[in-house]
């Protein structure tokens, strides 16, 4: 036991040590993160493909601004694009991304300003003035960890003002974000979508699958506005499933050949696939060109054959319904915001490409039990990770616990250099690396607990990782290290041979090791920050991604389809990156009143990352589905949640110096009250306008309004919201050219040649050879193997679809204009001549006591479930009651554009008060446009 407490005696020796492992892993990843951007600057140029994919591959005119390939040519875009052009060009998913980094270096700015100018001058007198030398270091000195007494006040202080700050610049920015939005939902992107004007219904009850069902929903509420054409979902069983098994199929079958044929010959032995067994033991070896043959005739007569049969499948409980003008598709989304008409669920319909199809048929016993089975799974993931916690603790605490393990401590001795750089790199680093794969499980795991988009798929994983980073790296962490510093302060006092009676007395120090034990923290998190900072950059320099490029192409071999995939700009993970620097972001306000120099690391590593990662979104990365920056709302409430943790532990600070008994800690309530009004405040001010476009008068007066036959021929909105599954292409099996002459030795006959459409190369013809059974393969030249720009901006953009919504407004009418016949619509002549009547239930007022809830023709009994799958024209109900007239209409406003303009809303006389007012701003709409409640349940 003496020689425990001897080598505890020598504990303030060990006190340099954090400083100088903070110093070394600061001194490392700066060294590491220049010569990062030294190889970063030289193999730009040569590497565009990777570095700027975005000046070749660019949907519409949205072409990056003009870079130099000199060694700092990038510098200067990066300088002079401003958000206006950066909205135009990556869109606002990315320019909020953006946004939200500029705000948080504006917001650490401040901070580390503030900190720093205010409480590390009083923190350093304090220590000097009343602080041992040997009970302080460099680093203690500007933290509050040996401060006590009245002095704490000016932390206090602090707090408010970060709060302060924080709630102005969100403000400014929410601001901001309001006014982008609305011009979003103004920009020709989303008034030519045909999304935007489209509602989804979930949830339909089983005798309202059809067609008519879904009609039959929207006459049930009496909206203001008919919809143009409705689809119910069809049935497509294993259909995705084929299809996925068959691409699967075809992309293992391309890498086999590949190998088999690298370099333009027969390699020596035909390569063989294990079929059963476990872990490439046991099992059945079988040639693999033979299997993969025949496994591809199988899958694709599989797929065609359940083609045929979607046709007369079921109807699945969700639905979309188009309406005739997108004004009219937002009002309708928020009265039915909160009802459940007919026990159905109405909202805005998603774009196409960002639906998960596989989960709107999800039942609700089925969801409910996917939910379960995922938050269990979620919080076995939480119990696992407390062990690499344990280790990361175990890391931090490197030079404590040199002070009783001989090992440890014999090498701090020998080589403190080694040891410093070691404590120092390696926590950081172990949190790195198992970090790196629970978004990864997380995005799995929100998937399967039945997300519906892959944004609100995005919103989950924001929340979810974020709170799994702040619960188990910020909170459970702490409460390690709390233990494990008193289970160390208990094995000091025995090795200074105090009695059990003597242990159990200083318990009352307990509150002192933890406030103490959170703040020495703060040398952790120093070492955090520095090599986040050389994340950042790696991530600019891409050097693994050009590593495993290189080594694909020259061992494994890359088909034709990894050269496609490979030359386009690929994703940029919105969630990850967002929760990341949440996190960071977290820690640097937690620690802020407490260690000033974590806001300035948080600050550093904020500024570094807004300028990489606008480099990479204007040049490299694309965003999957356009919402239009739709993240904003939930990344900005998990910022004020960090606000209110930093205010807990401030809170928590003064109640263990001051005790609880004071009431001191008190002081520290008011900031949560601010932050939670706050909160009320702009979720009451900014909800409404952020999330709906809210249409002025005059808007709505001059809204494009599409016509129903427009909408009904060819059955568009079967079409674009049709089960991806019912057109998807299949792969075609690609060989590279020079390879595809060796198939006739690979297959051991004479093969067939014809030309082939190739679908993936937009129907351009390619050489290919028929293989017994057969499958096709075709030859792709080396001029052809990156991916045809054209082809590109076909398959990112809109143009098949959105762009052709706006013709649904011209079909009835010819070219010339005003002076055009008017278009066949039920009662469109006696709407022009007179006016809105009886039938127009979208521009009258409903009695909600005469008005019955289904019209006579839908009446139960008088659909059936299974009736027609085809879209079908509306006819408006006629009410069993004679209307009150309403406003006249003055004629059609004259327009140079060939549109018809739609009539004024205005479902009221001017006596009777609105339930829904255009111009209300932030207040929400009354509970039914039609009326007072024609909606009944």
């Amino acid at each position: 036991m003496t020689n425990i407490g001897d080598v505890f005696s020598q504990n303030a020796d060990s006190r340099s040590l954090a400083p100088a492992a903070v110093g070394s892993q600061a001194l490392l990843m700066s060294i590491v993160s220049v010569v990062t951007i030294v190889a970063f600057n030289i193999l730009r140029p040569n590497n565009k493909i990777v570095y700027e994919p975005k000046v070749k591959y660019h949907v519409g005119d949205k072409k990056p601004p003009p870079i130099s390939s000199s060694v700092l040519g990038w510098i200067s875009p990066l300088l002079h694009t401003k958000e206006p052009e950066l909205i135009d060009k990556i869109g606002l998913d990315a320019a909020t991304f953006l946004r939200f980094l500029r705000m948080m270096r504006i917001i650490f700015s401040a901070i580390a300003f503030l900190t720093c100018a205010i409480l590390i001058p009083i923190n350093v007198s304090y220590n000097l003035k009343n602080v041992p030398s040997s009970s302080r270091d460099s680093l203690s000195m500007l933290t509050i960890r040996n401060v006590s007494g009245n002095i704490l006040w000016a932390h206090v202080g602090m707090v408010y003002v970060i709060t302060a700050v924080v709630i102005i610049v969100v403000y400014m920015h929410w601001t901001a974000m309001v006014r982008l939005r609305s011009q979003f939902f103004r920009s020709p992107e989303y008034t030519l979508s045909f999304y935007a004007r489209t509602l989804i219904v979930m949830r339909v009850p089983k005798k309202f699958q059809s067609d008519e069902g879904i009609r039959a929903i929207f006459d049930s509420v009496q909206v203001p506005y008919p919809t143009t054409a409705v689809h119910v979902g069809r049935r497509v069983g294993d259909l995705p499933h084929l299809i996925e098994i068959h691409n699967n199929t075809v992309r293992e079958f391309e890498q086999v050949l590949v190998r088999y044929l690298n370099g333009g010959k027969i390699g020596k032995t035909r390569p063989t696939i294990r079929l059963g067994g476990f872990l490439k033991m046991g099992g059945q070896k079988v040639d693999a060109i033979d299997y993969y043959t025949e496994r591809l005739k199988r899958t694709e007569q599989a797929v065609e054959a359940y083609r045929a049969q979607i046709v007369v499948r079921k109807a699945e409980n969700y639905g979309f319904a188009s309406m005739a003008a997108i004004p009219y598709a937002h009002i309708v989304a928020q009265l039915l915001e909160s009802k459940r008409p007919k026990g159905s669920e109405i909202s805005l319909a998603p774009n196409p490409k960002d639906i998960i199809w596989e989960n709107l048929n999800t039942s609700p016993a089925e969801l409910i039990r996917k939910k379960t089975t995922g938050w269990f799974l979620l919080a076995l993931l939480a119990f696992v990770n407390t062990v690499p916690l344990l280790v990361l603790s175990f890391l931090a605490n490197l030079s404590s616990i040199a002070s009783f393990v001989p090992f440890l401590h014999n090498w701090s001795h020998s080589s403190p250099a080694s040891f410093n750089l070691i404590s120092g790199v390696l926590p950081p680093a172990v949190s790195a690396i198992f970090s790196f794969f629970l978004p990864i499980l997380m995005r799995h795991l929100s998937q399967y607990q039945g997300a519906l988009t892959e944004s609100r798929l995005d919103r989950a994983v924001v929340a979810r990782y974020f709170a799994f980073l702040v619960i188990a790296q910020l909170i459970i962490f702490t409460l390690i290290g709390v233990v494990f510093n008193s289970v160390t302060e208990i094995i000091k006092q025995i090795g200074q041979h105090k009695s059990f009676h003597d242990i159990l007395n200083n318990i009352d120090k307990l509150p002192a090791t933890i406030n103490q034990t959170y703040i020495n923290q703060a040398s952790y998190w120093l070492t955090f920050f520095p090599l986040r900072g050389f994340l950042v950059i790696f991530d600019l320099a891409q050097v693994l991604n050009l590593v495993w490029i290189s080594f694909k192409t020259r061992i494994l071999g890359r088909t034709p389809r990894d050269y496609r995939e490979y030359t386009q700009p690929p994703e940029f993970d919105y969630a990850v990156y967002y929760s990341n620097i949440l996190f960071m972001g977290t820690v640097g306000l937690v620690f802020a009143p407490l260690a000033p120099l974590v806001a300035v690391g948080a600050a550093i590593v904020m500024w570094a990352s807004s300028w990489v990662y606008k480099y990479q979104l204007m040049f490299c990365y694309v965003s999957k589905v356009e919402t239009g920056g739709r993240l904003w709302n939930p990344i900005v409430n998990r910022l004020l949640v960090s606000l209110l943790l930093m205010q807990a532990l401030m809170l928590l600070t003064m109640g263990l110096q001051y005790g609880w008994k004071s009431f001191a800690w008190v002081a520290g309530i008011p900031p949560f009250i601010i932050v939670i009004l706050f909160k009320i405040y702009i979720k009451r001010v900014f909800s409404r306008p952020f999330r709906y476009y809210v249409p002025t008068e005059h808007e709505l007066r001059n809204a494009q309004v599409h016509s129903q036959r427009g909408d009904i021929k060819g059955n568009r909105l079967e079409k674009r919201f049709g089960h991806p599954a019912l057109h998807a292409e299949l792969f075609t099996p690609m060989l590279h050219a020079n390879m595809v002459p060796l198939l006739a030795q690979v297959y051991s006959g004479r093969l067939d040649s014809e030309q082939l459409k190739l679908g993936e190369y937009g129907g351009q013809k390619m050489d290919a050879r028929v293989l017994p059974g057969g499958i096709k393969i075709a030859g792709i030249n080396q001029s052809d193997l990156e991916y045809d720009p054209a082809l590109y901006r076909r398959d990112r953009g809109e143009v098949d679809w959105d762009q052709r919504s706006i013709a649904t407004a011209l079909d009835a009418f010819p070219a010339s204009g005003r002076n055009s016949p008017a278009p066949s619509l039920p009662g469109y002549g006696r709407y022009i001549a007179h006016g809105p009547s009886t039938s127009e239930i979208e521009l009258t007022r409903f009695d909600p006591d005469r008005q019955p809830l289904l019209p006579t023709t839908l009446l139960p009994g008088a659909i059936d479930a299974g009736q027609s799958a085809q879209s079908l024209p509306y006819t408006s109900p006629q009410p069993p009651y004679a209307a009150p007239p309403g406003p006249a209409y003055h004629g059609r406003t004259s327009s140079n554009d060939g549109y018809r303009e739609a009539p004024t809303h205005r479902p009221y006389s001017s006596r009777e008060p609105s339930g829904y007012s255009l111009n209300s701003g932030r207040d929400s709409p009354g509970p039914n446009v039609t009326g007072q409640g024609a909606y009944r349940r």
